[in-house]
């Protein structure tokens, strides 16, 4: 309980979190954590496996970013003389963030998967030892 004290449970994630990260504002993103793992879902509506990229960088971090780089008509649709555009709004969308990972991550084996709009990251983490149980520990003349 005393972990718990300043600010309470609910608010502690947000100023002790294990993973730090930033982004740009127009992705919106889950970050959940599991007793193995770190699963980020990160929204990235129209976007393939080819627009988005999941890097590790130097220094443990974790950047993803996903650019969508056209509208979504078709390449006959921009070849056909008679189509008329009155509204492209949907083109050009681009979304960015970078997470530091924690010192207990397994860079080496996380996964991305895009599907339905939805990029997921698994971050898989080693196990952390559990706390040593209070003892008394016996005191010798020798060593």
């Amino acid at each position: 309980m005393a972990d718990s004290i300043f600010l309470g449970d609910p608010f502690r994630p947000l100023f002790w979190s294990p993973l730090n990260w930033s982004r740009s504002p127009s992705a919106a993103m889950d970050w959940l954590e599991t007793p193995s793992s770190h699963i980020l879902k990160i929204d990235v509506p129209g976007s393939g496996r080819e627009d988005v990229k999941v890097q590790l960088e130097e220094g443990n971090v974790l950047r993803i970013r996903s650019e969508r780089s056209s509208a979504t008509a078709t390449k006959e649709e921009h070849q056909l003389k008679e189509v008329v555009w009155h509204v492209a709004e949907r083109g050009r969308r681009s979304f960015s963030c970078q997470i530091s990972l924690a010192d207990n991550a397994r860079a080496d084996q996380i996964k991305a998967h895009v599907e339905n709009g939805v990029l997921t990251v698994v971050v898989p983490k080693e196990p952390i030892p559990p706390k040593p149980k209070p003892r008394t520990i016996a005191v010798s003349s020798k060593l």
